[in-house]
């Protein structure tokens, strides 16, 4: 169709200056003789005629032409619509529309052609996409919440502890001397220690994926709290390790025995060793295993002993808080006054850094994110914490 509008605009061109040049021999006869030949007058009514009629020629082809774009236009838009599926396209047939203004009464048979399907239509489709980020499960830091919490600012933190105490105190007659007490207290200190990891990621992944900075932050984070959970409780004071918990703990010694000695009866024996020294005892961490069996223990009529199934409580056992978690081993379990057992000193809080200055990062387009937190941890009183294992009767 172009080429066609192409050749009858050349043509009319053509016409038109021929049309100029009649007109202008015309006037050019008119200046010199005072009027213009027959042949002249006829040319020129020739050239009208025919540039007239290339005129209409070629708004007519135009016209055809528009309206053959305005529908491919409306075909395009027709293909980017969605697809209808069988249900919509019963829904908007004309059969369906007639079977109701008829009063739907009886049956009527509609029929539907090229509807399109998810089997036909194939890479047509396009998935939704959710901006969630799926991480794996993660499990409750607890053991912090059980503990005395302090800042510090320096590499170490220095404090005094009693070793000695020999308490003479005793009623005495008058002008009669006085017994004498003794006491002694020796100098200890609990370095500093750093918990940290790292992860190269692409520059362009996080580019691409806001989210996953953020995503990336929390994850390294809660590596942080869990490396701290597990050397909180289990650090053995080795090399850069935490001097933890159960490293300072007194073993469970019953001060007296129980026939079928129960989880529960185990735990309230472990209070009772701590209040023979003087503590009260606040808490206990089991294995969730553990707590599991000691909420499910029933008694003779098969009812729970304590444990209400139709609300929660929270984790109590005679009357402290229970922490079950997975740092504790399956079979131990550890009682104690934790708010004055030990104490931790934060010297740095969590910290994320994202940087290209690592190695060949640079030239690599990689970038290395890097978590860190520092602390130092004093357990003072051993004796205030109870390390154990249940009976294997239990």
């Amino acid at each position: 169709m172009s080429d066609d509008i192409k050749e009858i605009r050349q043509q009319l061109e053509r016409v038109t200056g021929d049309v100029k040049q009649t007109a202008e021999k015309a006037l050019k006869q008119a200046e010199d003789t005072g009027k213009v030949t027959d042949e002249v007058k006829q040319t020129a009514d020739k050239l009208l005629v025919e540039q007239k009629a290339l005129q209409g020629k070629l708004e007519a082809v135009e016209e055809r032409q528009q309206q053959l774009e305005q529908s491919a236009a409306n075909r395009r838009e027709q293909d980017k619509a969605p697809p209808k599926s069988l249900g919509q396209a019963i829904a908007e047939s004309d059969g369906l529309k007639a079977f109701i203004a008829q009063g739907a009464k009886g049956t009527q048979r509609i029929e539907v052609n090229n509807v399109i399907t998810s089997a036909s239509a194939g890479g047509l489709i396009t998935p939704t996409r959710d901006g969630e980020i799926v991480s794996l499960r993660r499990r409750q830091p607890r053991i912090r919440s059980l503990l005395n919490q302090g800042r510090t600012n320096s590499s170490s933190v220095e404090y005094a502890r009693q070793t000695a105490r020999t308490n003479n105190a005793a009623v005495v007659a008058e002008n009669t001397l006085k017994a004498e007490s003794n006491y002694a207290w020796a100098k200890a200190d609990a370095i500093v220690r750093t918990i940290a990891h790292w992860v190269p990621i692409s520059r362009n992944t996080l580019d691409d994926a806001a989210a996953l900075q953020t995503e990336l932050d929390s994850e390294l984070r809660y590596g942080l709290d869990i490396a701290e959970d597990e050397e909180l409780l289990n650090g053995d004071g080795t090399g850069e390790h935490l001097d933890g918990l159960r490293a300072n703990a007194t073993a469970y010694a019953a001060p007296f025995s129980i026939e079928d000695e129960t989880p529960i009866d185990t735990l309230r024996l472990a209070l009772l060793q701590l209040e023979l020294q003087d503590y009260a005892g606040d808490g206990f961490i089991l294995n969730p295993m553990e707590w599991a069996r000691i909420e499910l223990t029933k008694n003779q009529f098969g009812s729970y002993i304590f444990a209400n199934v139709l609300q929660l409580a929270g984790p109590t056992l005679w009357g402290r808080s229970v922490v079950a978690t997975t740092a504790m081993d399956a079979g131990d379990f550890m009682a104690g006054e934790f708010g004055v057992a030990a104490t931790i000193y934060d010297r740095m809080d969590a910290e994320v850094l994202f940087s290209t200055e690592d190695r060949d990062n640079f030239v690599k387009n990689m970038i290395t994110a890097r978590a860190e937190k520092r602390l130092a941890f004093a357990v003072k009183r051993e004796t205030a914490l109870v390390d154990g294992t249940f009976p294997l009767a239990a």
